[in-house]
């Protein structure tokens, strides 16, 4: 399936972005879980703002760095980037405490840029693109199995990822809506095999809350290029992932903190001599 809309996409803005995570956010989910533990809420809630007024005293905040936050704090919220905030600075330690007694595959955030019910496709297919999609052509390929090495058919390997300009379909404007989004089905040895292009690396929205301050506090915004997975299957835990390139920029350095050495790729140059190709092979841990 290939979408041949080929209209250039124009660069993503900010507000546009934050404006979109968010919403698809609240479309997905909803803030009220159903009745909160009131012990559990105190405990964390108590502990959140202990560990802030202990920052404010370690280092003598002046009332004028308060209201300098309690600006920043009110303008993510109004440039709608508190998904862009959680994702990239917090969700990383999230993800490590609920998923460190995982015993198969690593996996890392699901950032703020994950649509659903992507179009579904069998074992071997190419994620929808424009004609003239830009980037190196990419096989990834492999299997998935159990923890104890049985093949498990039938499982959903859900992938999306930016272009070769570091956009995202849905997020940023000019580009058809599953652009490199797709969702592939493994065949009776859990096999899979999906022909994409390769990402870049990028920057986050610079020019909102979270830009500002990066630049304060004199950081980088880079990501380094990813493919992100959602991988599934019945009776089995979905393990969400992303996966790098090795010797790629930022790396070592990422701006969200999600590098895992577990999850580094060596794609190799492709048996068909086009592009290149890398296996990389999923194991989930039983529900």
């Amino acid at each position: 399936m290939t979408d041949t809309t080929t209209q250039p996409a124009a660069q993503a803005t900010a507000a546009a972005s934050g404006a979109a995570a968010t919403e698809k956010f609240r479309t997905l989910r909803r803030a009220d879980t159903g009745a909160a533990d009131s012990k559990r809420v105190n405990t964390l809630a108590s502990e959140v703002l202990a560990a802030v007024h202990d920052v404010i005293r370690r280092h003598q905040v002046t009332y004028a760095e308060y209201e300098a936050l309690k600006a920043w704090l009110i303008q993510v919220g109004a440039d709608g980037e508190w998904p862009l905030f959680l994702d990239v600075w917090v969700e990383h330690v999230v993800e490590e405490v609920a998923n460190e007694e995982r015993q198969g595959s690593k996996g890392t955030i699901e950032g703020p840029y994950y649509v659903p019910d992507s179009p579904v496709f069998p074992v071997e297919a190419t994620l929808p693109m424009r004609e003239d999609e830009p980037g190196t052509p990419l096989l990834f390929q492999g299997r998935v199995t159990g923890v104890d090495g049985t093949p498990l058919a039938d499982a959903k390997v859900e992938m999306w990822h930016a272009d070769a300009d570091g956009l995202y379909s849905q997020f940023a404007p000019g580009l058809p809506q599953w652009n490199l989004r797709g969702t592939v089905a493994t065949d009776g040895q859990g096999d899979f095999r999906i022909h994409t292009r390769e990402p870049a690396p990028y920057q986050i929205p610079t020019d909102g809350s979270c830009g500002r301050l990066i630049a304060a506090a004199g950081w980088h915004a880079w990501r380094p290029a990813h493919l992100h997975l959602k991988v599934s299957a019945p009776g089995h835990q979905l393990v969400t992932t992303q996966l790098y390139f090795r010797g790629g920029s930022h790396v070592e350095d990422d701006i969200a903190s999600a590098v895992k050495p577990e999850l580094v790729l060596s794609p190799a140059p492709a048996a068909s001599g086009v592009g290149n190709e890398v296996t990389y092979d999923f194991v989930l841990d039983q529900a």
